[in-house]
């Protein structure tokens, strides 16, 4: 779907329009081409924390191009595609001045689609003035992604003490276009179980090799994930309703996958699929909830006794079914040690919405299914989520246009999101690099302006 705004902005007569009247000049976002190098340009590297020595031979093993801070001239005409900051070292608030001095230079010297990572460590790991330093860096990073501009984004990345081995999936996403719709974000690594990561032989197709199951996949944000997980390597097993079974069957096929058709609120769908995934594949080793439902309506016109309850139905979908399912696969040994489950959550869930006090509760209550197992899991098993904002489908192409303008327009991209942008994000999770990632929620909203 075409984004008219977005297309009458990059016309001259628009530019000017847009510019006289104050109004977003959204930037066209650069996404992941299969192939394409995750960084095409140079990172400057900055710094003097726990990870300040190993981050350009971290960037070199992924075949990005790296520079220090002492080499980065900021006016000889050099561009850089991204930065990166170790923060680790700053111990009291008047040593955050270092932010400053290292990115003022070079921030008018980044090019359009820019990353920029700051790298800290978790505030509730550190006492007294490191601690007060530390939790500076949210406000410092979410605010300067709001600043940027020209399609740019930044993110706090906190590195437990012990995990400093485990940034490169999580640098490799966030300073590649596979992070083109992610602003904003704090992300934990070694917060909850294992600091090491697992081990990936190619990067080019980490989940070579391992099975992933996804439900809701025939079509919208369920059918792109189940596409680039299978592009990275995984064989996939979409799950629908009897509903979608043809579009479904035709999805696998294409992705040399397999199928199951059934309802996940059916009371044996746990059993079912723990059934099929050991007897077919051998276990799993990728779990995505992304089956989701909505039923809107004002709460105080939802009253129970009517046909299909909106309720019931959509707490069932969005949330108890994925509870259970979760529940059912981690009692029988089902996910594959090193495994990663993974909950589609969304922005409602986190600022509520008009009209969708059952979607919200459904949605948030993902986010409490990661808080909940997140620090319980064992063998190398994670558990996160994603929780995305305005993303463009056939369901918001329905909303009117009003509407979708403004949704589209208030985060910090100016720009709505794709159904790619979510899945490259669980690609990240679902990496096995990515076991020290755990108990993370991502928003994949463009880093919204209002609500969270």
């Amino acid at each position: 779907m075409s984004d008219l705004y977005q297309d009458f902005t990059a016309s001259a007569i628009g530019r000017q329009v847009s510019r006289l009247l104050g109004l977003p000049q959204p930037t066209r976002l650069e996404r992941y081409a299969d192939g394409a190098p995750l960084v095409d340009g140079v990172v400057a590297v900055g710094g003097r924390g726990r990870l300040a020595e190993s981050l350009v031979g971290i960037l070199d093993s992924l075949d990005i191009a790296a520079v220090q801070p002492a080499a980065a001239a900021p006016d000889d005409g050099t561009t850089y595609r991204g930065l990166v900051f170790d923060a680790t070292g700053l111990t009291s608030s008047e040593q955050l001045v270092a932010l400053r001095d290292f990115f003022t230079p070079l921030l008018r010297s980044l090019e359009r689609c820019a990353r920029v990572v700051v790298l800290g460590t978790p505030p509730e790991q550190v006492d007294g003035a490191e601690r007060v330093a530390q939790r500076a860096l949210e406000g410092f990073t979410r605010s300067l992604g709001k600043e940027i501009g020209r399609g740019g984004t930044v993110q706090l990345v906190y590195v437990a003490d012990g995990a400093e081995g485990s940034v490169t999936s999580t640098l490799a996403f966030l300073l590649s276009p596979k992070s083109a719709y992610v602003s904003g974000q704090v992300v934990r690594i070694g917060a909850y179980g294992v600091t090491e990561p697992g081990r990936v032989t190619d990067w080019i197709r980490p989940l070579e090799g391992r099975v992933a199951v996804v439900t809701g996949a025939s079509r919208g944000i369920g059918e792109q994930i189940a596409r680039v997980l299978r592009r990275d390597g995984a064989t996939v097993v979409g799950i629908d309703v009897p509903q979608a079974a043809s579009e479904l069957q035709a999805v696998m096929r294409e992705l040399e996958g397999d199928h199951l058709v059934l309802d996940i609120t059916a009371k044996d769908a746990p059993q079912r699929i723990a059934h099929h995934l050991t007897t077919t594949h051998g276990g799993v080793d990728v779990v995505v909830h992304n089956a989701g439902i909505t039923r809107d309506r004002r709460l105080a016109n939802m009253a129970a006794s009517e046909q299909g309850d909106r309720w019931e139905q959509v707490i069932a979908v969005n949330l108890t079914a994925p509870e259970r399912i979760t529940r059912e696969l981690l009692a029988q040994g089902v996910v594959n040690p090193g495994g990663s489950i993974v909950g589609v959550a969304s922005i409602a869930g986190i600022a509520g919405n008009v009209g969708q006090t059952n979607y919200a509760a459904s949605k948030a209550g993902v986010i409490g299914l990661v808080d909940s197992l997140a620090a319980e899991l064992t063998d190398g098993i994670t558990i996160n989520a994603v929780a995305p904002g305005f993303i463009i489908t056939q369901m918001t192409a329905a909303v009117p246009f009003a509407t979708r303008e403004v949704g589209q327009r208030l985060n910090a991209l100016a720009q709505g999101g794709l159904p790619v942008d979510v899945a490259e994000t669980i690609a990240w999770y679902a990496n096995p690099a990515s076991t020290a990632v755990n108990g993370n929620v991502v928003r994949v909203c463009g880093q919204m302006m209002l609500g969270a």
